[in-house]
């Protein structure tokens, strides 16, 4: 018989019931990154060019960010354990499709789909852990889910391209269909019930976006990201004067940026309680553009671009926290709200990056793309200073 968790879950439970949450966000984790490790070979078997196939990127990353709200809206009155299963259902049978697509538009049409489950698990799994974890512990339930998406950087990603490279980038697809099934598995086991909360339509999930400096916000979270992501998403042209278009070099250089950004993602959650979010961002940005600058000579080895992705993993993760602070210090009744509305940011950005790196290396070579990444991230900062003016004069009325 289903129980359902007290408000106030004990201390001991928290890690072992958020594990399983964060399971499913590195599973979610992995589809969303681990094709950017594998573009060269999709773009072979499917005889399209490097920038054609990085619209899979695209697509998935559209439809996350225009499906999350949604779907958080349509099952609004489900049960959390019913929607985080069903999310783990669509996502597994998404990268099914995916791997046995005959062609380049089934692929295309498949991520959709994919991105639907990971658009419908993400949020929810946030709000559960909460949930479960009561006031008391909720900050360090959330941090374990986000973890769980950080560290598939670190290390489903590498696995899914080293895969990518021994077997097929279809056998990426069902690493990843894999693990969101092992993940459902965790949740149907382990996940106690938890009630669906009061529903909240579609037009009130968006009432924060009448809000100057949440837009603000939001306008800073797409723009760092599209500079992070311009990089990300083309990772393995851009680091192919280092690796030689090995998956074996590139996928270390995965696994170093993964666990930096591990590292990023804690470090800076703890210096955004310490000092300020806006002073960490600021901090983070411009370490990060930095390093992306440099990234055409440090880049030429595996030595330098080693150096180079770790750098880059643990500012480019380093945001995230510090950013959700900042959103949630405007409105704090909206809390989940505005986290679905970043993660829609997030991923609106992935697809912008995607289309406009396609553009860029039609144009230009890939190294001088990671130039681009740095002009961007610098206007993300510029957008986060604006948003800082924006939210302390609104204070001073």
């Amino acid at each position: 018989m289903a129980v359902t968790a007290p408000p106030e879950s004990p201390p001991t439970g928290v890690p072992a019931r958020t594990l399983v949450l964060a399971a499913g966000t590195f599973a979610v984790g992995t589809d969303a990154f681990v094709v950017a490790g594998v573009l060269p070979e999709i773009g072979r078997d499917l005889h399209v060019g490097v920038a054609a196939a990085g619209q899979l990127v695209t697509v998935f990353s559209i439809a996350y960010a225009v499906l999350s709200p949604v779907m958080a809206a349509l099952t609004g009155t489900w049960p959390r354990r019913r929607v985080l299963l069903t999310a783990l259902a669509v996502l597994a049978a998404g990268n099914a499709a995916t791997a046995l697509a005959p062609g380049y538009g089934w692929v295309l049409a498949s991520r959709v789909i994919a991105a639907g489950g990971a658009a419908m698990f993400t949020p929810i799994a946030g709000a559960t852990a909460a949930a479960l974890a009561g006031p008391a512990h909720r900050a360090r339930a959330l941090s374990y889910v986000t973890v769980g998406l950080v560290t598939s950087t670190a290390l489903g990603v590498p696995i899914g391209t080293l895969l990518g490279t021994v077997m097929s980038w279809r056998g990426t697809m069902w690493f990843a269909a894999a693990l969101a099934a092992v993940a459902a598995a965790g949740v149907a086991a382990l996940l106690p019930h938890v009630p669906a909360p009061p529903a909240v339509g579609l037009r009130a999930r968006l009432a924060p976006l009448a809000d100057r400096r949440v837009n603000a916000l939001l306008a800073t979270t797409a723009i760092l990201f599209t500079g992070i992501y311009l990089l990300q998403n083309y990772i393995s042209v851009v680091f192919e004067p280092a690796t030689g278009g090995g998956g074996r070099s590139l996928a270390v250089l995965l696994f170093v940026s993964g666990c930096a950004g591990t590292a990023g993602n804690l470090i800076t959650g703890a210096w955004a309680d310490r000092f300020g979010p806006r002073r960490v961002i600021t901090g983070v940005a411009v370490v990060l553009a930095a390093d992306l600058a440099l990234l055409p000579v440090t880049g030429t080895t595996m030595a330098g671009a080693a150096a180079a992705a770790a750098v880059y993993g643990f500012t480019a993760w380093g945001v995230m926290v510090p950013m959700q602070h900042r959103l949630i210090a405007v409105a704090p009744d909206a809390s989940a709200l505005l986290v679905s509305l970043n993660a829609s940011a997030v991923y609106l950005a992935v697809s912008i990056a995607g289309g406009a790196g396609a553009l860029w290396l039609r144009a230009a070579d890939a190294t001088s793309l990671a130039w681009v990444a740095a002009a961007v991230t610098v206007a993300g900062l510029a957008a986060s200073e604006a948003a800082h003016r924006l939210t302390a004069a609104s204070r001073t009325r």
